[in-house]
């Protein structure tokens, strides 16, 4: 049964260590593991998720383990029990432990925890879970009572507040699919290395969009601060200071000093002090154009959105998060020497996106000097200062929300800049430390030897006689110490350098040896190594150092009982590489040691491989061992030695021949791994295949697939062209154990070349080529283009072929044609790719073209070749145009003509251009552009200025261009000539409510400006009216008319050349009263007459008429049946068994009066009473007779006359309408209608030539009947 996840069992260890995945961490149970176990592990861990609420979230998790793991699942605030919500299960298709939360709600959002667990060891990681909600939601309100709350009245009225109305700012509402509106808010003053981090909290994905919409909300929002502010800007985001409260700061300058500025929280609006009294918890300091706001005490319920509005108007929006956690691994002091990389980490409790890092209270960011990171799982955070100095020593913090951290930096002095020999930067270190990690395990092996054979794992000697090494490497001597495992010897005369790369020169703090000299030095180049070859020493000193070529090494001086000075360090490999002093006596005065150590081999099963190290002197033979055990000739190597060389080549290398091999001479040794493979391979097929090239056409994806035999260790890399492609954008590489697969998608003409594959292991590569090969539109023809023939008819051009065809032959080229002046191409040619020229037969001698050619293969038409400007022919310009003449000259224009040039240059003259020069001045200007040339031989120059001299010159202009200008016209000055007051379309009638004011405008022409006068019925006008003079206007305002106003107004306008008068007749009237009562009388049988009393205003408005509607009960409709009455009586048609109803409405030039309505005509009232005896004869013949005459009329000149009466007789007479004396019924200005014996004619518009007789003779077989009445047309 696998043990719970948070239980460690009873009496076992619990060792700490870290996964090879970032943010695992593992515990072992056991000391030591058996052999083929191991501790739980994550292979992928669950990633950190932020998901929409009611949404499905899913953490997936790969372990390994031997024994194979149990996973659970826990969360840190809450637990995971319930299986309607959590389901975790296994994917056995993809070896996937998942947990799935179905139906996510914003409380489920939290830390969650997955634990791998055997019987030796736990492995845990964590992942967030962020949940964003939809929409807006109202905060239930707490309305749970305290325990200890009373019902005492008395107490009650002590917790009795007074009401305070808070503010709120006005929200854009939220709605259902779109984004928080507190997105845009935030991200409009947000810096944009914190874009991602945002759209990651508001479950933002689509990037792209984003960023176009945020650019449009910018404008939005400039263009709305710029009501209320000049300028905004420096805007700093709100953060944590190590004061303990959180500042934001912008500069701004207001349009209005006295604009009220707010400040809200999550929308609601905020209180602020001056920040003069500490006991505000809000508050604004401004200097100058600088306001910074701040929130003291912090607390857990301060964080949310802080905006700033001006009249409404948002100036900036940032974001205050404080998160609930806490420091599970506070911050650790950090000691280094000048140029070492620092490092702070800070571990929380929970996951914590972003904190700030503050450099002696100066918050800092990440760039050249800073570099900040975030685990995955966001509860480690990191601070690395880089290549530190003496001014970044002091106190770093960390803040998240109300917690913080704080750990001091000291930076030591670099003892090498006074000239130690120094072993590198942090960077030294850092390579050193991962050259250490590589090689554990042969140090492990060394450590096995060396206490094999009695000595520390630094081979130093311990006691008086150098033997019996400590098992932690250190010994003790009368003349020296051991160097340690960590790096670190002291001898009794001098100190080693550390481990940190670095090491003690001349003047450094090494022990004096018998001679003066000190016991450590540094190489030549002090680089990650201590001591060196040129170092100094003293015959009882210590010596650190390194081979001439190896690298980071470390040598000790531990001189043993019989005078040998052995030790041992790091090779150019790691460990292994020999610094050691060799002494050939008691005295050590003949020292040898190795020029070059040996190096690690990989060699390929069957070839030769061949071990080389070199000593300072040729007279010293060395031993070779395999693996602890002596080699000979016999073993299948060769061994040689050439002057101070050594070397141990093995002929045909075999599996049997991998292992350590180490050479020494008198008890010291150089060392190396020899490890035999082979070269990588591919599958036989898959090859064949690879090396055929991919063809695909512009646009497509091409995908290269190799496939080869599962091999450990080994890299694969794809190539273009020389150039490695690498996972990302359009190319993807998918690894699989046997095989490799690159795709690269929306391919590019550029793309075409060689691709290849390389396999790579420790034993070498190889490779294999194939190509791409990406069909697409040919490029563009190639210049120069050059014109082989230029006619008046004839144009023929030449190019070369385009440098790219696109992988595919050009088939043909296509020309097109644009004339200058013309918007449109026109395709003239389509011809064969082996032709490179084009003769344009149709073109127009002195015309411009503009050419564009296309190549077009099969996969489509390339981009166009466009040629410059090419003229047909050569140019021949026109001669001067005939001298300007003046037709006439006002102050706004001059009229000008001209006569065409003798020569057109053998083409058609298109137009004229005409310039102008003012005198007295040297300057042409031009009146109409060469591409709008003056069509005719005249032209009225309006760009004048009253009163001033102007000369003239025209231009002829033709295919080719303009010629010769013409002579200068004579000097003319554009003023009016005199000319008599003349009247410009004035109106001679107009109609004026009464008491709305008359305003009468003439316009006039005159010079000089003549004298007005204006008068009324040929009597001045009263002085009370207002005449207003302009530039050609004259204005006669009366501001309130009267009836009394109505009469005729004369202008008089007189000047020195004549004078001139016109007439206009003012009416002023109003709405007309309605008409008196309405009668109605029946005489014939079907007809009825309607009279009615005339309106009060008959007598006073002689344009007065009438309108009459009728009713009846069949229609139920209002209809018009007669207008323009000028009587008070009408004769219409009826029908038996139907009710009617009469309106008689007055009209004039104002409007319509109120009906004057007639009594109900019954069904009953059409019966003729019958006498009670009939006659034995009824005849109803009769002759005709007048029963409405003709009215006198005098409307004015051109008003319209509406003439009536009433005829009746049996049979109908025939009706005649006679104009003093001559018949008009034929006379089209006449409309003459007769309907039911009521006789009308119609005149639209009167004049004097219509006055007279108007005379109506009705005749019918039993007589004749006539009325006249007379038509005065006034002026």
């Amino acid at each position: 049964m696998p043990l719970p996840a948070e239980q460690i069992p009873v009496g076992q260890v619990e060792i700490k260590k870290r996964s090879r995945v970032p943010g695992v961490m593992i515990t072992q149970y056991v000391k030591e593991l058996p052999r083929g176990k191991t501790t739980p592990d994550f292979t992928r861990k669950p990633i950190a998720l932020t998901v929409q609420e009611g949404r499905v979230a899913i953490f997936k998790a790969v372990v390994s383990g031997d024994p194979a793991p149990t996973v659970t699942w826990a969360r840190n605030k809450g637990d995971t029990s319930d299986p309607e919500k959590y389901k975790p299960r296994y994917d056995e298709r993809n070896r996937e432990h998942v947990l799935e939360i179905v139906n996510v709600q914003v409380d489920q959002a939290d830390t969650y925890k997955c634990f791998a667990t055997n019987q030796f060891g736990k492995a845990m990681c964590t992942a967030a879970l962020s949940v964003f909600a939809v929409g807006f939601k109202k905060k239930s309100n707490d309305t749970s009572k305290k325990d200890d709350q009373t019902n005492d009245p008395e107490d009650f009225r002590k917790m009795l507040r007074k009401t305070t109305i808070v503010k709120k700012r006005k929200e854009k509402p939220k709605k259902e699919g779109e984004i928080d509106p507190k997105f845009w808010e935030v991200m409009l003053s947000a810096k944009k290395s914190d874009y991602e981090r945002i759209c990651q909290e508001f479950g933002v994905t689509d990037y792209r969009w984003m960023l176009k919409q945020l650019n449009l909300k910018k404008k939005e929002k400039e263009d709305e601060q710029a009501k209320v502010v000049e300028n905004v800007g420096n805007m700093k985001p709100i953060e944590v200071k190590t004061s303990g409260r959180a500042e934001f700061e912008f500069d701004m300058k207001l349009k209005d000093a006295n604009s009220k500025i707010c400040l809200y929280k999550d929308g609601q609006m905020l209180d602020y002090g001056d920040d003069t009294d500490d006991s505000s918890k809000h508050n604004m300091k401004k200097t100058g154009d600088k306001y910074m706001f701040s929130v003291n005490n912090l607390g857990l319920n301060d964080g949310g959105l802080y905006q700033v509005d001006v009249e409404d108007v948002n100036i900036i929006s940032t974001t205050l998060a404080i998160p609930d956690v806490e420091f599970d691994g506070m911050l650790k002091d950090a000691k280094v020497v000048e140029g070492q990389d620092a490092m702070f980490e800070g571990i929380f409790s929970g996951p914590v996106p972003q904190i700030t890092w503050c450099a002696n209270d100066i918050s800092v960011e990440h760039g050249d000097k800073y570099n900040i990171t975030v685990s995955e799982d966001k509860l480690t955070h990191r601070l690395v200062v880089k290549n530190c100095k003496k001014e970044d020593k002091g106190v770093y913090t960390a803040i998240a929300g109300i917690k913080s951290s704080r750990a001091t930096l000291a930076v030591d002095e670099d003892s090498n800049i006074k000239g130690k020999g120094r072993g590198g930067a942090s960077d030294g270190a850092d390579v050193f430390a991962r050259r250490l990690a590589d090689e554990q395990a042969r140090l492990q092996r060394e450590k096995d030897e060396a206490a094999r054979r009695g000595k520390g794992t630094d081979g130093r000697g311990d006691g008086a006689d150098g033997r019996g090494g400590a098992a932690d490497g250190r010994g003790d001597g009368a003349h020296g110490r051991g160097g340690a495992a960590d790096g670190r010897g002291d001898g009794a005369d001098g100190r080693g350098g550390a481990a940190d790369g670095r090491g003690d020169g001349a003047d450094g703090h090494g022990g004096l040896g018998e001679d003066g000299r000190e016991g450590c030095g540094g190489d030549a180049t002090g680089e990650y190594g201590q001591g060196g070859l040129e170092g100094l020493y003293g015959s009882g000193g210590n010596r650190l150092g390194r081979d001439a070529t190896g690298k980071y090494g470390q040598g000790g001086d531990g001189k043993d009982g019989s005078g040998k000075d052995s030790g041992m360090g790091l090779g150019a490999d790691g460990l292994g590489g020999q610094s050691a002093v060799v002494g050939s006596g008691g005295d050590g005065t003949d020292k040898v040691h190795f020029a070059s150590g040996l190096t690690d081999k990989n060699a390929l099963r069957g070839k030769p491989a061949e071990l080389l190290c070199k000593l300072n002197t040729d007279k010293i033979d060395g031993v070779w061992y395999k693996d602890g055990n002596k080699l000979t000739s016999k073993d299948g190597v060769v061994i040689s030695k050439d002057g101070c060389t050594h070397k141990l080549i093995i002929q045909n290398c075999k599996d049997s021949d991998v292992g350590l091999y180490h050479f020494e001479v008198n008890g010291c040794k150089t060392e190396a791994m020899v490890r035999v493979g082979d070269l990588p391979e591919f599958d036989p097929d898959a090859l064949q295949k690879f090396s055929n090239p991919v063809i695909v056409k512009a646009g497509q994806s091409a995908s290269f697939k190799m496939s080869f035999p599962p091999q450990a260790s080994l890299e694969i890399k794809w190539f273009k062209n020389g150039l490695e492609l690498l996972d990302g954008g359009s190319v993807k590489v998918v690894k699989e154990s046997n095989h490799n697969r690159l795709q690269i998608k929306d391919c590019l003409r550029s793309d075409t070349g060689q691709i290849k594959i390389q396999l790579k292991n420790p034993f070498g590569s190889i490779e294999a080529l194939s190509s791409l090969i990406v069909l697409d539109k040919p490029g563009p023809p190639q210049g120069p283009l050059e014109v082989n023939e230029s006619t008046s008819s004839v144009l023929e051009l030449k190019w070369n072929p385009p440098k790219d065809d696109g992988g595919s032959e050009v088939t043909n080229y296509i020309i097109e044609r644009q004339q200058i002046g013309q918007s449109t191409w026109k395709r003239v040619g389509d011809i064969s790719a082996n032709h490179l020229t084009f003769r344009d037969r149709n073109v127009s001698l002195g015309k411009r073209y503009i050419y564009r050619i296309y190549a077009e293969n099969l996969e489509g038409v390339s981009e166009a070749m466009e040629t410059e400007k090419i003229m047909a022919g050569t140019l021949m310009f026109p001669g001067p145009p005939g001298m300007p003449k003046v037709v006439s000259a006002f102050k706004n224009c001059i009229n000008l003509t001209w006569t065409p040039p003798e020569k057109d240059g053998g083409n058609k003259i298109l137009g004229y251009q005409l310039e102008k020069r003012k005198k007295d001045t040297n300057q042409w200007v031009i009146l109409n552009p060469v591409k709008d040339p003056i069509q005719v031989l005249k032209y009225a120059v309006k760009d004048v200025s009253e009163g001033s001299e102007y000369e003239f010159r025209v231009t002829a202009i033709n295919m080719s261009g303009p010629g010769e200008p013409s002579a200068p016209s004579m000097i003319v000055c554009a003023k009016n000539p005199n000319m008599k007051p003349h009247f410009k379309d004035p109106e001679d009638f107009m109609v004026v409510r009464s008491g709305n004011s008359i305003r009468i405008k003439i316009n006039y022409e005159a010079s000089p400006p003549p004298d007005i006068t204006w008068l009324k019925n040929g009597e001045p006008v009263s002085p009370w009216n207002k005449i207003i003079h302009a530039d050609g206007t004259c204005t006669l305002v009366i501001p309130s008319s009267k009836y009394s106003d109505s009469g005729v107004y004369t202008i008089v306008a007189k000047n020195s050349s004549g004078q001139a008068s016109f007439d206009v007749e003012v009416r002023v009237t109003d709405e007309p009263k309605p008409p008196g009562p309405v009668a109605l009388e029946q005489v014939v049988y079907g007809k009825v007459i309607i009279t009615w009393s005339p309106s009060p205003d008959h007598n006073k408005d002689d344009r007065l008429h009438y309108m009459l509607e009728e009713y009846n009960s069949n229609t139920r409709i209002w209809r018009r049946i007669a207008d323009h009455l000028l009587c008070t009586t009408y004769t219409t048609s009826i029908q038996p068994g139907q009710e009617y109803h009469f309106k008689v409405y007055a009209k004039n030039d104002m409007g319509v009066s109120d009906p004057s309505e007639s009594p109900t005509w019954g069904k009953n009232n059409n019966k003729v009473p019958m006498p009670s005896t009939v006659s034995a004869v009824v005849t109803l013949e009769r002759p005709p007779s007048i029963l409405v005459p003709l009215k006198l009329h005098t409307p004015p000149k051109g008003y319209q006359c509406y003439m009536t009466c009433a005829v009746r007789g049996c049979p109908s007479p025939y009706i005649a309408w006679y104009h003093n004396g001559i018949c008009i019924n034929s006379d089209n200005n006449y409309y003459i209608t007769n309907a039911s014996g009521v006789c009308s004619m119609y005149i639209l518009r009167v004049g004097h030539e219509d006055s007279g007789e108007y005379k109506v003779v009705a005749v019918n077989p039993f007589g004749k009947a006539e009325c006249s009445s007379t038509l005065k047309v006034k002026d």
